[in-house]
């Protein structure tokens, strides 16, 4: 039994493109954003069961702090370091995620329609997210957040470009 390994499709073995700098920090914010009820929580908490004298101060919120900040500094670095994209004249390639790796193709002749979106924090920070969205319904809309906003819109009109030539 032959145990050739199957071939890659010309690229996939290139280094990916990281993103955007801005990235991060726009991945800090929210992971900051997302930990500010649990410190009130455990702030509440404390309070409520201070007067019982049951826990030092700061038995509780002082965990529930430094648990924050430890995943506030590592993951949104960590969440930057796993994305990365390539381009090439016929097609996008996505690589995304820590534990569970998600590496996604989309031949720019599937493409239906693309979209650049900019939430507040990523107008504020000058990055876009570029999402292509595909005939089907598993996967159909593919989403690269943390490209330069220039460059996210040069990304869209360069496939809409192609797509037009395939057409015609």
């Amino acid at each position: 039994m032959d145990q050739t390994p199957l071939p890659q499709p010309p690229g996939d073995d290139d280094a990916l493109t990281k993103l955007h700098p801005n990235y991060s920090h726009v991945l800090r914010v929210q992971a900051t954003l997302s930990s500010i009820p649990f410190l009130v929580g455990a702030l509440v908490l404390e309070t409520a069961v201070k007067g019982e004298g049951l826990f030092p101060s700061g038995s509780i919120a002082g965990p529930v702090l430094l648990i924050a900040l430890a995943l506030i500094i590592r993951i949104p670095q960590t969440r930057y370091n796993a994305r990365g994209y390539q381009i090439s004249a016929d097609r996008l390639r996505v690589v995304r995620g820590l534990m569970f790796r998600s590496d996604t193709v989309v031949p720019f002749g599937r493409v239906q329609h693309i979209d650049v979106a900019q939430g507040p924090l990523e107008r504020f920070f000058g990055i876009a997210t570029l999402t292509l969205h595909t005939a089907g319904n598993h996967n159909a809309s593919v989403s690269l957040p943390g490209l330069g906003e220039a460059l996210a819109r040069e990304m869209r009109e360069e496939i809409r470009a192609h797509i037009r030539r395939e057409t015609m």
